[in-house]
């Protein structure tokens, strides 16, 4: 069985940083893209960033140039630093791994955190 743990969210003014944290346990053979979701009240659940297992990364428009994603592929562990956090940024924060093996062979699958909540005070 795979788990996603999160750690990290809380509340911070305006203009101030978060930095979270993602670990995947368990019986793991590969992952492909780990990421981070978000969701507003009342929104969908929507993409703030993923990076692949070779380091490509992708950013919501949104938060282009203040969140940077990183990951060790070593300890199946994703990051997601916030600078210059908005009010919008407020929501829970998910954390995704795409594309899970836990085999060479096995049927991939995805998984996903229980949500960290993320709260930006104006």
């Amino acid at each position: 069985q795979v788990q996603l743990v999160e750690s990290g969210g809380g509340l911070v003014q305006a203009g101030g940083s978060l930095r979270l944290s993602c670990a995947a346990s368990g019986s793991i053979f590969s992952i492909n893209a780990m990421g981070w979701y978000r969701q507003a009240p009342g929104k969908q659940r929507e993409l703030v960033a993923n990076v692949t297992r070779g380091g490509s990364t992708t950013y919501a428009d949104s938060v282009k140039g203040r969140f940077t994603i990183s990951r060790d592929n070593a300890k199946n562990t994703v990051f997601l630093q916030m600078n210059s956090l908005k009010s919008e940024d407020t929501g829970v924060y998910y954390c995704n791994a795409d594309q899970v093996r836990i085999r060479s062979f096995s049927s991939p699958r995805e998984y996903w955190g229980q949500g960290t909540q993320v709260t930006v005070s104006s």
